[in-house]
């Protein structure tokens, strides 16, 4: 399959791969049967490499409507876009939507998704962000012309979408990851092992990602090459994560982080690559 050039990220995520695509490629297969991303987020591998086919997933469901709503209804979806206002009182409508669950439940599955991609493009950072009660809280960035409408990529993805052998499912990682066979490959981006005390950001959904969650994550890397797949994990680089996977072949890489809600946050740092090949 021919990779358009288009198909790119719709969406700005926290952790996102689009920083350090050139070192991970390196790593990639050459050949494989299935991709499989349990921790989907923006996906910025899976557009990279546009497999031919994929079984994708991520615990946010919300995030998993939009790409399914991108496959199956993209230019309603582009036609419902086209009504959001760059206005801040208006923006404050829209992400309250979610308080109301009785409202937000009448909402169609196309206008869900547009909302996700407006508040994306017009939140402070582009920072995805939900409290305890799984509310949008990330406030009015205030930029002069963000893109919410990008038909082309919309388009180009939408495109990929139904070329492509992909099943879209939002499921806990180990459940999402249970039909992986022997020649497959696994790409997994899990919430990060926090670098200090306060850096932990686990808000693009509700549940939290602890320590015990990435021992059970190494679990399911261990039967993932039992059973003859091959896997790279991205994670921190602490010595906790170098610890846990010691028994792996590991990377040191340089990444940016560009989203975060503390300017003085988004310098470089040492990321992991695990790999079981």
């Amino acid at each position: 399959m021919a990779g358009s050039k288009l198909v790119a990220p719709v969406l700005k995520w926290a952790g996102g791969k689009r920083q350090v695509l050139r070192h991970i490629k390196m790593y990639v297969p050459r050949s494989f049967a299935v991709y499989h991303e349990p921790f989907l987020g923006g996906g910025a591998l899976l557009f990279e490499l546009q497999p031919p086919e994929a079984a994708v997933n991520d615990i946010n469901k919300e995030l998993i409507n939009v790409y399914q709503v991108i496959k199956d209804s993209v230019e309603e979806l582009i036609a419902d876009l086209k009504k959001h206002k760059n206005e801040e009182a208006y923006y404050y409508r829209v992400r309250e939507q979610d308080r109301d669950r009785e409202q937000y439940e009448r909402l169609t599955a196309i206008q869900r998704a547009s909302r996700v991609i407006y508040l994306n493009k017009t939140c402070y950072n582009g920072l995805f962000r939900v409290n305890k009660a799984g509310e949008f809280n990330t406030p009015f960035g205030g930029y002069a012309r963000p893109n919410i409408v990008n038909e082309a990529v919309l388009r180009a993805v939408s495109d990929y979408f139904n070329r492509a052998r992909i099943t879209f499912t939002s499921l806990d990682f180990e459940e999402a990851l249970k039909g992986v066979k022997c020649g497959d490959f696994v790409y997994l981006d899990p919430p990060y092992d926090p670098v200090s005390d306060t850096a932990s950001f686990t808000g693009y959904d509700r549940g939290g990602f602890d320590r015990e969650e990435q021992k059970r994550l190494k679990r399911t890397c261990d039967r993932l090459h039992k059973r003859g797949a091959k896997f790279i994990l991205s994670n921190s680089a602490t010595e906790f994560i170098k610890d846990l996977y010691k028994s792996y072949k590991t990377v040191v890489i340089k990444a940016k982080r560009p989203v975060n809600s503390r300017a003085d946050k988004r310098g470089e740092i040492d990321e992991l690559l695990v790999m079981n090949y």
